[in-house]
């Protein structure tokens, strides 16, 4: 208790000064968080970063409180974080938009900016139901999406066959995003369901064209 009350007088920060920002920088993430499996939760092919978006944000607000109140303090954090590396490969763009989101937030409740971060989630909310319109409404923008994990030797070999099968099977497909790591390739596709596409057949013919390797694949809802 002694220490705890030192440390808050050395960084002259008091108890109060500490709980609002956390509290807001937490209620911020619990919004992130269903924003999140609101727009983009029925879509299966993301790296599952929302599991840290309600320990991330009040984390991230922590961090910038320490490093506003001390310069050596943060250059101690700074160098703390420099042995960290993060491994998991973001699979979607869009899980960038709500990392983005959530680290502004996070800032934001650090700084004590509320009505900025207010008018970010307002912003936000409206584009992202804007997007849910023009993606359920409209049937120029009804694509389902298709993640591929290949062995990277079976997909150098083997390019051209899966993107015949790919072009054979679905309609309007296209490439979205490309990553390889640890001597495996995702790929994300986009594509429009021909009529009778059989879901089953399709994977069994992308499995023989992978042999004797691996392949794994992950659908969203649409399909």
């Amino acid at each position: 208790m002694i220490l705890a009350a030192a440390t808050f007088q050395s960084l002259n920060l008091k108890v109060v000064d500490i709980a609002v920002p956390l509290g807001v920088s937490l209620l911020c993430a619990v919004l992130v968080y269903v924003l999140y499996y609101l727009f983009y939760g029925s879509r299966t092919i993301g790296a599952g970063v929302d599991r840290s978006f309600l320990i991330g944000g009040p984390a991230i607000t922590a961090l910038f409180l320490g490093i506003q109140t001390s310069i050596p303090l943060s250059l101690g954090l700074l160098g703390a974080l420099s042995f960290v590396r993060f491994r998991t490969p973001v699979k979607d763009s869009a899980e960038i938009g709500f990392l983005l989101l959530l680290i502004a937030s996070s800032i934001g409740a650090a700084t004590g900016t509320y009505a900025i971060v207010a008018v970010l989630f307002i912003l936000v909310f409206l584009s992202l139901s804007v997007q849910w319109l023009l993606r359920n409404r409209f049937s120029f923008r009804r694509f389902a999406n298709l993640m591929i994990s290949v062995e990277r030797d079976t997909y150098t070999g083997k390019e051209a066959d899966l993107n015949r099968i790919l072009n054979e099977s679905l309609d309007a497909v296209h490439m979205k995003t490309m990553s390889a790591m640890d001597g495996r390739v995702s790929l994300h596709y986009q594509f429009k369901k021909k009529d009778g596409f059989d879901k089953s057949e399709f994977v069994k013919r992308l499995s023989s064209v992978a042999e004797p390797g691996k392949v794994e694949f992950f659908f969203d809802s649409a399909v």
